[in-house]
């Protein structure tokens, strides 16, 4: 046995191996599609993720099954605590449904790809600049595509304004109707509680390049996470009014809020 076969075996389950298996996506000769996936290296990070989705954050994810079994999907949820772990969360829980499961995209902040090895890293897991054409050509490849359309506005706010919602652009509306993508609103509760931020260091976050210096404990907390997924909402791609785009966002939005109220009401306890 290789050195290669002999690690995999040691730190990927039979079972997850398999399930990356059945849902294999299309690859080049050298293992890799045109923005980096791997289908062997999301196998590692899957294992990783089972560990931080099951043992960590204890993960209850209520609805993923509504979430379409294919053609181009919007999966918009709420955004916060500091670092994507929510985007990692929502998409090892599509992953692992056993019923038709997927391996969703995540439009991620352009500061990730800028880091050394890290942005290698995510773009090997699925993720992707958040940049509206590459989200543009995932929905033509018929790729479901997590997205959060607060961005650093969501990620970065402080725990005093934990679980509200910031403003929505409208990009993702326009793309979904254009690309006739079924839109699947999340609504994330207990990521808020993974490194509350008390302050935001805006001096030192310009000087460094980076969208935010949190002041907060340098640890994450195991906060217990509650995903609630949606109904589908498709809209219709008719010419309309921006302003009638932008209440098609809210409605979105207003979904997503009620998703995260649902959450907020079930839990019982942070942690």
């Amino acid at each position: 046995m290789s050195l290669a076969a002999y690690l995999k075996s040691k730190l990927v389950p039979a079972d997850l191996d398999e399930q990356v298996n059945r849902i294999r996506k299309p690859i080049g000769s050298l293992g890799y599609d045109p923005w980096g996936y791997n289908n062997e290296a999301i196998k590692y990070g899957f294992s990783a993720a089972r560990q931080i989705y099951e043992k960590y954050f204890r993960v209850s994810a209520s609805g993923v099954e509504k979430i379409p079994a294919k053609g181009p999907v919007l999966i918009i949820a709420n955004h916060s605590g500091q670092l994507p772990i929510d985007g990692l969360l929502i998409g090892y829980a599509l992953a692992s449904r056993p019923e038709n499961p997927r391996i969703p995209r995540a439009m991620i902040e352009r500061f990730f790809p800028t880091v050394p090895w890290l942005g290698n890293l995510l773009n090997e897991v699925g993720a992707v600049l958040g940049d509206p054409v590459n989200c543009a050509k995932m929905l033509a490849n018929n790729e479901a595509v997590i997205v959060f359309p607060e961005g650093v506005r969501g990620s970065g706010k402080l725990y005093r304004d934990r679980y509200q919602l910031q403003r929505f652009g409208n990009g993702f509306m326009h793309l979904a109707m254009k690309y006739h993508a079924t839109i699947v609103p999340v609504g994330v509760v207990g990521c808020e509680e993974t490194i509350p931020a008390i302050a935001n260091i805006k001096p030192l976050a310009r000087a460094l390049g980076v969208p935010y210096v949190p002041v907060a404990l340098p640890v994450i907390l195991p906060a217990k996470v509650h995903l609630n997924f949606g109904d589908p909402m498709i809209f219709d791609n008719r010419e309309i009014p921006e302003e009638q785009v932008t209440e098609r966002v809210e409605a979105v939005k207003a979904e997503i809020s009620r998703l995260i109220d649902k959450g907020l009401s079930e839990r019982k306890g942070l942690f």
